[in-house]
């Protein structure tokens, strides 16, 4: 059973508080935020509010210049994360928050200039209506998809629940279109990806940490519960829910370990704080079995507790990239019923008191830091971590980059105007699909692969470039990583993409030569040793 922690502070996806005009969360504390209006500085500021509606000659809304001066305060707090979100920021926000939409259940994108269905969710009123990955969608409510962006069908197909949306499918091999009525209906996009690759390695990546991503994880710990490691794909996580990652983290420590503590300060208070901790309510899922946790410079939030935690611990070997170093969070406040605050309000540690946050400017960007000043704190297994922002990885590899002969191919193909990821997911998935119909593995047909290279040439790319062996490779490379995930083939994408992953590649090797952690970070201590010298 995972646990859920009373508190739901959330980090870079955020909990909405619900009463207007109050900061409030599920401790139970709130207060108001009109007491404000009570000051001098307030009665000046609605003063100046009341001539400039009143008297300025350029005439906006009162709506309009409230929200203006709302974004006028956040402008002058050291906040990178605070912004005020318009109905439709909103409602965007919240459905990358917890990939819930109100929708028919698809995945479409735009292929050869058509709108084209490219995955169908399980349990959606898309299955129940029996589209199928493939159908070309050239009507929606009878208006003509020609011309149309993916997002363009994404808006016109999605709606309120419980109304329906009219399609025209065109479908291979039936001269008639297909013109189901869909209902709409609340649709979750899961966040995870799992697998086994290799020698029996479980690999799980995660890239969010949304409503439902602990349950998730769990499903595919039981389902892959014979492998003999494990490991737990958190790169590019921007993160989420805090109390999913520490679900999350409960999944792969013992009842009691602490989670993560976050401190925050006493609403309308100026010298006192508000502290909270978690404990995992366990047990481990996979007791005794290695564990990777695989992170880069994109791995923010919610994922560095989870990284963090594991580290702390002991429970997980960290591979990859200095994180991003977001270790504060935010509330959502509802200024109204369509008017919304985001608000960094507190800090959060790791079970080791590690403050992960690396500060930034307003912008964004990084302050300058002296390494040799960070902290360094000791783990129960006598490893030494350093705490100066960010997860520092146990073991730190850097992702692969093009070489200069692939580098100058994608600039010249990108100043050709080559649309070359459309024109690779294109052929990617038309492959896909034969080898699907066929009952074949992942593969490129040569023939048709050169026919691929020979349109290239036709939208301008370079031919001799093309005909380097180095460059081919290259796009083989990309093609068939492509038709496996098109195929849901994620173990055989995994493989392949480890192939010029030298992250992954490292991870997999690892858990190739050791049964248990600590022989993991016996053999990680003898990469670093390596890399050294």
């Amino acid at each position: 059973m995972i646990r859920k922690p009373v508190l739901s502070l959330v980090l870079a996806l955020v909990l909405v508080l619900p009463s207007a005009g109050h900061s409030q969360n599920d401790t139970g504390g709130s207060r108001s935020g009109r007491q404000a209006a009570a000051t001098p500085g307030a009665q000046e500021f609605l003063s100046a509010f009341q001539i400039i509606r009143d008297y300025a000659l350029e005439v906006h809304s009162d709506s309009t210049l409230w929200f203006r001066a709302v974004d006028g305060l956040i402008q002058e707090l050291n906040d990178a994360y605070a912004q005020a979100f318009a109905p439709a920021e909103y409602d965007e926000f919240q459905e990358s928050n917890t990939g819930n939409y109100a929708g028919i259940g698809v995945q479409i994108t735009t292929l050869n200039e058509v709108i084209t269905i490219t995955a169908v969710f399980t349990g959606t009123p898309a299955e129940e209506s029996g589209l199928q990955v493939g159908d070309l969608i050239i009507a929606v409510n009878e208006e003509s998809t020609e011309g149309w962006t993916t997002g363009d069908a994404s808006d016109a197909i999605r709606g309120e629940v419980g109304t329906t949306v009219d399609l025209s499918i065109a479908r291979q091999g039936l001269s008639v279109p297909l013109r189901p009525t869909v209902r709409r209906d609340s649709v979750h996009v899961v966040a995870t990806e799992t697998d086994l690759v290799g020698e029996n390695i479980a690999y799980i990546a995660l890239d969010r940490v949304a409503r439902g991503s602990a349950d998730e994880v769990e499903d595919a710990l039981s389902d892959l519960e014979d492998a003999r490691g494990f490991i737990l794909d958190l790169r590019g996580n921007p993160g989420g829910y805090l109390d999913e990652s520490l679900s999350l983290a409960d999944l792969f420590l013992p009842e009691g370990a602490r989670l993560a503590s976050a401190e925050s300060r006493v609403p309308g208070e100026t010298g006192s704080s508000l502290d909270e901790a978690w404990t995992a309510e366990g047990p481990d899922r996979i007791p005794g079995k290695p564990m990777i946790v695989l992170v880069d410079r994109f791995s923010a939030s919610a994922s560095e507790i989870i990284a963090g935690a594991l580290q702390d611990h002991d429970r997980a070997l960290v591979i990859g990239e200095r994180t991003f170093g977001k270790g504060v969070f935010q509330n959502v406040f509802r200024l109204s019923e369509t008017r919304h605050l985001r608000l960094t309000t507190g800090e959060w540690y790791t079970p080791l008191r590690r403050s992960l946050h690396r500060p930034r400017t307003a912008q964004g960007n990084p302050l300058p830091e002296d390494p040799s000043t960070f902290p360094v704190v000791t783990t129960p297994a006598g490893r030494e971590l350093v705490a100066g922002g960010g997860v520092f990885p146990d073991l730190e590899i850097k992702n692969d980059t093009l070489t200069l002969l692939e580098r100058e191919f994608t600039s010249q193909a990108a100043t050709a105007g080559v649309p070359l990821n459309p024109r690779i997911e294109e052929f990617s998935f038309d492959q896909s699909q034969k080898l699907r119909a066929d009952g074949n593995d992942p593969a490129i047909d040569p023939a048709a692969f050169e026919d691929f290279l020979t349109g290239l040439v036709e939208e301008g790319a370079d031919r001799v470039l093309l005909d380097n062996e180095e460059v081919r490779s290259y796009l083989e490379y990309l093609v068939v990583q492509r038709i496996a995930r098109r195929m849901d083939r994620i173990g055989q994408a995994m493989e392949i993409r480890a192939l010029r992953d030298p992250v992954l590649a490292e991870a997999l090797r690892l858990l190739d030569e050791v049964a248990t952690q600590t022989e993991l970070f016996t053999a990680a201590d003898g990469s670093n040793a390596n890399q050294s010298n």
